[in-house]
């Protein structure tokens, strides 16, 4: 289970009611179905060894009695297969009747878990044939198993990844408004195991659906929820063996219902722990009152940590929804945030101009587009935006007719000043050869253009709005006092993957076919700083060849700034997102270029300009990342080398 991933699933058996070698027949067969799977947490439905429809049969002996010797023949069932089961039947405790969740591991039973919360209302009748269960620990017998732990305050811990911490609760235990769920993971629950039975009524599956991936959310852990399904008895009610896996707020995998199986993927345990450790509100602290119940793990082959295969998908575009509708919703909401933070901001400063350099390229039409909407709020003459292009060396026709086209488009006003005799003059001043591109050839420039927005905004009483993205700004990849530099940062918290959706969004939203032609062969033109003289009139200088694929990028960039992932495990993940895209060797090489950058640029990161954040990530110094600038990389590098030893990378 290296890098925190557990193997879980959910499963609804076919059922006979009341008929317990059945039953325990169709559990079994899937304990075996799970095992070949590889699964380390399987989950069975409410009172699933007798069935739970059967009413004032769980009066009687013989089902009791025959209960219990099926939990047996499950617990033994269970040996040398490395998996914990937990599975519902009604239990005795000192002469009351219980429904509980039994959890099994390796031919052993590590506890029992009551039902807290006991329906009684509707089509529910529970509390005619069971107790409430209790939360303090208690031990009882139960045949061949003596001294096992009763309780739903009972926490089952992994001594090999003691992140994975399981707990149980029982159906309606998740309806009430303070699910014992809550307390779990307040105690250091990091997964929960839910058997329940309920049954199907119109629009309920969403109301079930939302209640899981909720409380998966609030208690910022990893939710299995297994529900009844076919066999029960179908006297009043139906149900459809609705099984949800959920993890912090996101659906992992979901059952078609009315249909019986298995429901299986991974859950990251190291993920819920580090979004724990960067939350300070979720304050999880050792209550006397839980019993903490131990197991181990054991890889009989290697003697070690159990290796989970993934089976899970990972989005390569983390930052943007993979729904159109959700994506669009996301990108009108975020060009809402940008304006509005804009706006604000003038009116503070009761500032009527707002000044940017327009290129052509990708970032500087975003922020002219936010500017424009910012405008519109106030009801302020889009003329007011001063859009200056400041043609030199590398500029090429195609993206300095973009930058016009888009400014006359738009309505603002359009300042043209080349600055190439500014830059040969500056060079020759200070004795640099202009034979020679090297990065004061190109920063000469980017300064240069700075200067002249500053001075500009100067003339006109207005602020100097940026347009680098959050990318840039990650990987350093920003002139100092230069392109880095501006009173107010539009676009600081948006990836470059999100810009181009964002763009992209704006075009296909007008209806002016002349300025979405343009946006449409902006978003066509490659990234580029355009510092260096064009080939033949095209960019000769293309930011992905020396810096790497932003989608990589960005890919890397959330896992480890949102969850602080290791190198190690990010290139795992990323394998499985770019497999279709970028070999090994490829995938490594610009991971360790992002780690590298990452840690030497933090400087400029220290200084940014104010702007607005639109995302569960930024890297403000004033809000998500409070990073030294001379912090050392050794640790992470270290990590970045033994990834080249395990998958033989040679670079």
């Amino acid at each position: 289970m290296r890098h925190g991933f557990v193997k879980v699933a959910a499963a609804t058996p076919t059922v006979k009611v009341a008929d317990t070698t059945f039953n325990t027949e169709q559990i079994i067969e899937l304990i075996h179905k799970a095992a070949k799977e590889e699964v380390r947490v399987l989950v069975f439905p409410e009172l699933c060894i007798t069935g739970y429809t059967c009413g004032d049969l769980f009066l009687q002996n013989a089902l009791l009695t025959s209960a219990k010797e099926s939990l047996v023949k499950i617990i033994r069932a269970t040996k040398n297969l490395n998996m914990v089961v937990v599975v519902g039947l009604p239990v005795m405790k000192l002469g009351n009747l219980y429904n509980v969740a039994a959890v099994i591991f390796e031919d052993k039973l590590l506890g029992i878990v009551p039902k807290v919360n006991v329906p009684n209302y509707s089509e529910f009748y529970e509390a005619r044939y069971f107790g409430v269960g209790n939360q303090k620990v208690e031990y009882v017998d139960i045949l061949d198993e003596k001294h096992v732990p009763f309780g739903s305050n009972l926490l089952f811990r992994c001594m090999d990844m003691q992140d994975f911490v399981l707990a149980a609760e029982i159906c309606e235990d998740l309806w009430v408004p303070i699910p014992p769920s809550s307390r779990h993971a307040l105690a250091g629950a990091t997964m929960i195991a839910n058997t329940s039975a309920s049954n199907e009524t119109t629009g309920k599956d969403l109301y079930r659906r939302d209640l899981v991936r909720v409380q998966s959310a609030s208690t910022m852990c990893t939710y299995i929820y297994a529900s009844a399904g076919e066999g029960e008895s179908t006297s009043d009610v139906v149900f459809s063996g609705h099984n949800i896996i959920a993890e912090n707020g996101t659906i992992l995998k979901e059952a078609p219902r009315f249909t019986n199986d298995l429901t299986i993927t991974e859950v990251d345990i190291q993920k819920i722990v580090s979004e724990r450790r960067r939350m300070s509100t979720f304050c999880t602290s050792s209550d006397e009152n839980y019993t903490f119940v131990d197991f181990t793990f054991t890889d009989h082959m290697h003697q070690g940590l159990l290796e989970t295969s993934l089976t899970r998908k990972f989005d390569k575009t983390p930052f943007v929804p993979s729904n159109k509708d959700s994506c669009n919703k996301r990108c009108e909401e975020i060009l809402n945030i940008q304006a509005l933070g804009l706006k604000k901001r003038l009116m503070h400063i009761g500032c009527k101009h707002a000044v940017l350099g327009i290129s052509g390229g990708l970032d500087s039409t975003l922020a002219l587009l936010v500017i424009a909407k910012a405008y519109d709020m106030m009801g302020l003459e889009r003329s007011n935006i001063i859009a200056v292009t400041m043609p030199c060396f590398g500029t090429t026709d195609r993206t300095y007719n973009n930058a016009v086209s888009l400014t006359n488009k738009l309505g603002a006003t359009l300042k043209e000043i080349p600055i190439k005799e500014a830059v040969l003059l500056h060079l020759r001043d200070i004795g640099h050869d202009v034979n020679v591109h090297d990065i004061t050839y190109e920063n000469a420039q980017a300064r240069e253009r700075t200067q002249i927005l500053m001075n500009v905004a100067n003339q006109v009483g207005g602020i100097v709005i940026g347009t680098g993205d959050m990318s840039e700004l990650a990987l350093g990849w920003a002139t100092f006092n230069g392109d880095h530099m501006s009173m107010y940062g539009v676009n600081s918290s948006v990836p470059k993957t999100l810009v181009r959706y964002l763009v992209d969004y704006y075009a296909e939203t007008l209806e002016d076919t002349d300025l979405k032609d343009i946006l449409l062969d902006v978003l066509d033109t490659p990234v580029s700083p355009e510092l260096l003289p064009p080939k033949d009139g095209e960019i000769s200088q293309k930011t992905e060849d020396l810096v790497g694929p932003y989608e990589l990028h960005d890919f890397f960039m959330y896992y480890v700034l949102r969850f602080g992932f290791t190198p190690s495990k990010i290139f795992r993940i990323a394998r499985i997102a770019f497999s279709d895209e970028y070999d090994d060797s490829v995938i490594y090489k610009w991971l360790n270029t992002f780690y590298r950058r990452f840690f030497s640029q933090q400087f400029k990161r220290n200084c940014l300009p104010d702007g607005p954040k639109v995302g569960s990530v930024a890297v403000s110094p004033r809000g998500d990342l409070r990073m030294p600038s001379d912090a050392s990389s050794v640790v992470w590098l270290k990590d970045l080398e033994q990834i080249k030893r395990d998958y033989g990378i040679a670079i």
